[in-house]
């Protein structure tokens, strides 16, 4: 599952990691507030939520094996917030934070650096288009991540 304000920033901050996701068969869900075009996360394999629809339903069914959420969305809205604690609780480990800038010492634990495959670098590329990104996305760099640290 990735949460994140806008399409755009997934696509920017997480695509190529979620393409990988879903080629290594992860079925992915994004939850975000932005859905008037869902064609950047078609591209990437990815099925799309309205993050307010979700945030306001009563968390059930499957458990994530993993979290990637924007760092101004997890310091914004505390019912993120509070979920991502108790998936934390439940025994949940795979749990990345991404931010265009620096995230809060009390929040972030460490620097994890993602290489997406030559696919997903490639089905990043036409995302982003698709998403109208038009800042300067080095689509074949790392995506960084950080882990969760004071949360645990």
């Amino acid at each position: 599952m990735v949460a994140a304000p806008t399409m755009a920033e997934v696509v920017r901050f997480a695509g190529g990691w979620l393409f990988d996701q879903v080629s290594a068969g992860w079925d992915v869900l994004v939850l975000t507030a932005d859905l008037a075009d869902a064609r950047p996360l078609q591209i990437l394999g990815a099925h799309a939520m309205h993050l307010e629809d979700a945030l306001a339903a009563p968390a059930q069914g499957r458990r994530p094996q993993a979290v990637a959420v924007a760092a101004e969305l997890y310091e914004s809205d505390i019912r993120v917030r509070e979920r991502l604690r108790a998936a934390l609780a439940d025994g949940l480990e795979n749990v990345r934070i991404w931010d265009d800038g620096c995230i809060a010492d009390d929040v972030a634990d460490f620097a994890m650096p993602y290489r997406p495959s030559n696919a997903a670098r490639a089905f990043k590329a036409q995302a982003l288009v698709a998403a109208a990104v038009t800042a300067d996305v080095d689509v074949k760099g790392m995506e960084v991540f950080h882990t969760v640290g004071a949360l645990r």
